[in-house]
């Protein structure tokens, strides 16, 4: 005979401790997975010059370590949220971290490029489906109210706080031991929580339904081949431009083949990975826009000031690192404000201002030079543009999530991230083909320049084919700072956008906790730096 006993006395305190102890340790997996995630970008991207030297990459090569995780991620983020929907959220995100952390020891192994690129892509993949999953098992996890407010407050506070751990981690691990460890790093962390995933979590209910695999392939394709013909259409150092080429033409073309494909596949399919629906919404659909705006000029800038700083700076890893921390704090110190603001003045303001003040510091940027020092020609502009992006994230989210009905609000949150990956990617490669042809340009007409000058003076230039190095150096600062001009050029569409398509109110704008949380959280400076 069992007897059942009401939850008083020792047995109900002995169940609080274990649902306390059992959200205790889902919270705990939660904000390292999230942490993870967000580490990975901005450690891997402090170390490229470094990753560029050992395996050889070229310039416009060098953009496919960051290109091939944004691609993969962004391409498939939407995928990997319909997985864990059909398939089971814990196993999704177990499978997600085992194959995160899997790409990551074959990227530290990594010996050559395309071994290297490989496993950035199945980082990418493992990305897609650990970030979904993450705030998935928040939702399912944790009971509406205090604890899931405070669950959503840690797992925002993992994508800021990550940028910057990963900014000195990638610092002291490329300095004091290698390359290679801003990827191993990733390897125990992850074992550990594919071990502790199943005493964290219940296995979620599965909801019947299909992959839209069609969709998927014809998107990831068709942008990957849009960010390879972009970024191989730059004039080489011999001066000769690509943009006739037969696999950047070929690319090209199909990749609008592919995009409009899918575009198609998703108008008529019922299991329609993005269903269009969701733009029908002019203020959600110029959120969108303004985010891949703001992802395709920050991902460029943080690449090629990187490669800056470094390469013609002289700038160690842990000094890169260290230089960026400025900006990370201003990002979360405008984030907070306009947290604050948007509720009273609503987003239109916000959105203008942030993306104006953006603007202008990417231009004030683009006025660097190799002469320039740290505090009077980076640290002015770094701090204007962190100050823009961080009034701009917040009030995008909430733009994005307002009047979404319910079954769209899992898309509609997950789409500025997919924009701010997918823009990234693009961005990159746009901003890479301008800045090589610029860089190639200047080394040809700076070296023709020089020669004639020293023949003149009856001194003929013998360089042994070696370009010197401070002709170099200028050409990369000339080429970089066309780039930061463009960036700020895109920043200013964002603008553009604003005044012309942002009609939302203040009353349309709701205070919920995960529109917030999930704006804080687009502070993943990781996918940019």
């Amino acid at each position: 005979m069992s007897t059942a006993l009401p939850e008083t006395g020792v047995g109900a305190a002995s169940a609080t401790t274990g649902r306390q102890r059992h959200l205790g340790l889902a919270l705990v997996v939660i904000a390292t997975a999230q942490l993870m995630v967000i580490l990975d970008a901005t450690i891997v991207n402090v170390a490229l010059p470094h990753i560029q030297h050992a395996l050889g990459f070229s310039g416009s090569g060098l953009e496919w370590v960051v290109n091939a995780y944004a691609l993969t991620f962004g391409g498939l983020l939407l995928l990997g949220g319909r997985a864990g929907d059909i398939l089971g959220r814990r196993r999704v995100f177990i499978a997600g971290i085992i194959l995160f952390s899997a790409a990551s020891l074959l990227g530290g192994l990594a010996t050559t490029q395309a071994w290297l690129l490989g496993a950035r892509a199945l980082q990418g993949v493992g990305g897609a489906i650990v970030a979904p999953a993450v705030l998935a098992l928040i939702t399912t996890t944790f009971p509406e109210g205090p604890p899931r407010n405070r669950a959503m407050g840690i797992w925002a506070a993992m994508g800021i706080g990550g940028a910057a751990v990963g900014l000195l981690a990638g610092g002291l691990l490329t300095t004091y031991a290698s390359w290679r460890w801003v990827f191993f790093v990733n390897v125990p962390i992850g074992i550990i929580l594919a071990l502790l995933a199943p005493r964290a979590f219940s296995e979620s209910e599965r909801h019947p339904g299909r992959f839209d695999l069609p969709g998927a392939i014809t998107a990831s394709l068709g942008l990957g081949l849009l960010v390879y013909g972009l970024s191989n259409a730059a004039t080489s150092p011999n001066g000769v431009s690509h943009w006739g080429d037969t696999k950047v033409v070929v690319s090209l073309a199909a990749s609008v083949v592919l995009l409009v494909s899918f575009v198609l596949i998703e108008a008529r399919s019922k299991h329609a990975l993005m269903p269009l629906r969701i733009f029908r919404n002019r203020d959600r659909t110029a959120a969108n826009l303004i985010m891949l705006c703001v992802g395709t000029a920050m991902f460029g800038m943080f690449f090629f000031l990187t490669l800056f700083v470094q390469d013609v700076w002289g700038y160690s890893a842990l000094r890169t690192g260290v230089a960026y921390l400025p900006m990370v704090g201003m990002i979360m110190l405008m984030a907070g404000v306009s947290s604050q603001l948007v509720t009273r003045i609503g987003a239109r303001p916000l959105l203008i201002a942030g993306s104006a003040v953006g603007a202008g510091g990417m231009f004030w940027l683009s006025r660097i030079t190799e002469h320039s020092t740290y505090a009077g020609g980076l640290l002015g502009p770094m701090l204007v543009t962190a100050a823009g992006l961080g009034m701009l994230f917040m009030p995008i989210t909430l733009v994005a999530l307002s009047k979404v009905e319910d079954r769209d609000a899992g898309l509609a949150a997950s789409l500025p991230n997919v924009g701010q990956q997918v823009g990234g990617a693009i961005g990159l490669a746009i901003l890479g083909t301008v800045a090589w042809t610029v860089v190639s340009n200047t080394v040809r007409a700076s070296v023709t320049a020089a020669a004639a000058a020293a023949a003149k003076a009856g001194h003929p230039v013998h360089t042994g084919g070696q370009i010197p190095r401070a002709i170099y150096n200028h050409a990369l600062a000339t080429g970089f700072s066309r780039g930061f001009m463009v960036s700020a050029g895109i920043t200013a569409l964002a603008l553009v956008i604003t005044l012309v398509a942002i009609r939302v109110k203040r009353e349309d704008l709701a205070g919920d906790p995960m529109a917030i949380a999930t704006a804080t959280a687009g502070l993943e400076v990781q996918e940019a730096v």
